[in-house]
């Protein structure tokens, strides 16, 4: 089980995979499965059988989760995809940290 250093809300971009480069908000972390949903990228079809609220059924699409290994954070302050450090904050809480700028998250 990786460590993951995004969580649901946070600005990331694709550096791997046929939607690489593309940005998006993280809608849903899974971190036991060491995945993420990301806005806008990994779009796949899935088909819908009719039921009471949509009579008709069809293809929804729908983003499917990819490795969080895939994607880096964006950094709120300078803008840029950054790895991401931890250190402890004047309250003593354990933040995260942009390696690039130092801006604490």
């Amino acid at each position: 089980m990786p460590k993951m250093n995004v969580k649901s809300g946070d600005q990331v971009q694709v550096i791997s995979g046929k939607d690489r480069g593309a940005t998006g908000e993280v809608l849903r972390a899974y971190p036991r499965e060491g995945k993420v949903k990301v806005e806008g990228v990994a779009i796949v079809k899935k088909a819908q059988r009719p039921t009471q609220e949509n009579q008709n059924g069809g293809w929804k699409e729908i983003e499917a989760k990819i490795d969080v290994s895939n994607v880096m954070l964006i950094c709120p302050k300078c803008g840029k995809p950054t790895r991401v450090g931890h250190a402890k904050n004047d309250e003593g809480k354990k933040v995260r940290v942009c390696k690039k700028c130092g801006h604490q998250f």
